[in-house]
């Protein structure tokens, strides 16, 4: 084990968090600012309808990004658990295995889409002014596909394997390429939309170049081998467990975004589809920085979650989750005041900036909880609780968000407010709603580690046997011992206790509000009392 993977259980945490949070922050920053030049070259240098065009590509690109995140997100949790753990090899297997998912999935997913691209942007809302423009970006997005998948998967490991510096260089590098090359192939070759994109592959394919040259060096505590290449069933699984909850929230992300921009083209046109392309790549921003934050939290979660280092995982959330918040207050801040002069960048167009500025004021008006929500997912991910992180990606967006998207814009005439601000309001709503859901989790999730005494007050880690139910102490002479079941909330219900179990090993993962349920045994055969218990 390395010196800079064992400092993640020995370093101080604020000084740990800022060591990888920043680079991460830098580099997510910079990712926004890539995504952003594309939009603000293509909008002063193409036109308003080319930026509404771009804007129906998103759902399109957040279904591309749901595949890369599920590799990428799981491959580099799993990781950072298998080095906290000390167990290299199987780390070196993720990796491997994580290369080969991304080549497959990304030659799969552009030959499928390349197929019926024109029908898919049409459904996604494109109108015939909107649909040259956002098939001629997505052609060529879709033939470098597999390059983007490399890039980000390896950045994501990067960062999980001590280079979270490396990985900000690797981002920085794109962006700046991506800069220097829009306007020559927008504007110096009079490709229009088409050159943003050629750019944007270029750009990736070089600094996957040197990603490649890093992993192919034998000393690095992952690197290319192959015997680690052929697929395994078992790191496949723990790849796509874990990377489910990141792979859902992208595809959700996808069905929402269609819905958005169906409802802006319906209630607005293609302008308001176009508004809400330059609001979304604003906040994006925003979220970004906080992903940054989120990203420098994961290596330092899962690898105290994997040493059993409860009280430095606490530590970090709670860091985590004061910084985010500061980022996302600031962003309502600058949002409300400047909206005009922010959208004014994107374009001349002066109705453009009106629909867009006003629907921004609209988005942002719950922005300082988004941090919290955001970070809280990211815990359970990072810890390896899949399905809690899922659940909350699941209800933010299918649960809050579309059945917003749906009803508001029928009723805010009733209350004489315009249909199309029910399809803005329906964001901060879905906000609202799953920050309150992320403060009951985390608040089921605190408990449960304080009854099972894994964050202790003096300093001793206990540890909770997830598969029985028992808490075992870690105490200075080595020796574990098992507790008895603490009582809880489920002890009022007088259930069964084969109920109980039921509900706590099956149920609780995927629906955590079952976890009052935790800390039950399963009865022994012939036990005279477990059915009355």
């Amino acid at each position: 084990m390395t010196d800079r993977t064992r400092e993640l259980g020995t370093k101080p945490i604020g000084a740990l968090l800022i060591q990888y949070a920043v680079p991460a922050i830098i580099a997510m920053t910079a990712s926004s600012l890539y995504n952003m030049v594309d939009s603000i070259f293509i909008g002063q240098g193409v036109g308003p309808m080319a930026i509404a065009g771009l804007a129906i590509t998103f759902p399109l690109m957040n279904l591309s990004a749901a595949f890369g995140a599920m590799v990428g997100v799981g491959t580099a949790t799993m990781i950072s658990v298998r080095l906290g753990q000390k167990n290299r090899e199987e780390a070196q297997h993720f990796f491997g295995n994580s290369v080969t998912l991304n080549v497959i999935m990304g030659v799969a997913f552009m030959g499928v889409v390349l197929a019926f691209l024109n029908p898919i942007l049409r459904f996604f809302g494109a109108s015939d002014q909107t649909l040259p423009y956002a098939r001629e970006y997505m052609e060529w997005i879709l033939y470098g596909n597999v390059f983007t998948h490399l890039y980000f998967g390896l950045n994501a490991v990067l960062r999980s394997a001590g280079h979270p510096r490396t990985a900000m260089s690797a981002t920085i590098l794109t962006v700046l390429l991506n800069t220097c090359l829009d306007p020559l192939f927008i504007y110096g070759f009079g490709m229009g939309i088409r050159g943003a994109a050629i750019a944007t592959v270029i750009s990736q394919c070089v600094s996957l170049c040197w990603q490649v040259w890093i992993f192919s060096r034998s000393d690095e505590v992952v690197h290319f081998r192959r015997d680690t290449w052929q697929l395994r069933p078992h790191i496949v699984g723990g790849i796509l467990s874990i990377g489910l909850s990141p792979f859902l929230m992208n595809a959700c992300s996808c069905l929402v975004v269609l819905l958005i921009n169906r409802g802006m083209v319906e209630y607005g046109g293609d302008l308001a589809v176009g508004a809400y392309g330059i609001d979304n790549r604003v906040l994006f921003l925003f979220a970004m920085i906080v992903m940054g934050f989120n990203q420098g939290m994961q290596p330092i979660a899962g690898y105290n979650y994997g040493a059993e280092l409860h009280d430095r995982v606490q530590e970090v959330l709670w860091r985590t989750i004061g910084y985010a918040t500061a980022v996302m207050t600031f962003g309502f801040v600058a949002c409300e005041l400047f909206a005009e002069a922010i959208v004014s960048a994107f374009t001349t167009d002066p109705d453009l900036i009106a629909i867009a500025a006003h629907g921004m004021r609209i988005d942002v008006a719950l922005f300082p909880v988004i941090g919290f929500q955001m970070v809280t997912g990211n815990y359970f991910q990072s810890i390896g609780q899949a399905g809690k992180s899922i659940y909350m990606s699941l209800t933010r967006q299918l649960i809050f968000l579309l059945p917003s998207l749906l009803l508001l814009p029928h009723v805010m005439p009733v209350l004489g407010i315009d249909e199309l601000d029910g399809i803005w309001l329906s964001l901060p709503v879905s906000d609202g709603l799953a920050a309150l859901n992320a403060a009951v989790l985390l608040w089921l999730h605190i408990r449960a580690l304080k009854r099972a005494g894994a964050v202790g007050n003096d300093g001793v880690v206990t540890y909770l046997a997830t598969t029985t139910g028992t808490v075992v102490d870690s105490d200075s002479d080595g020796s574990g011992s098992a507790a008895k079941p603490r009582p809880g909330f489920h002890s009022l219900l007088r259930l069964p206790r084969r109920i109980r179990y039921f509900a706590a090993s099956r149920v609780a993962p995927y629906i955590p509000l079952f976890s009052v349920f935790q800390h039950q045994q399963m009865p022994a055969e012939g036990d005279a009392t477990s059915e009355t218990t």
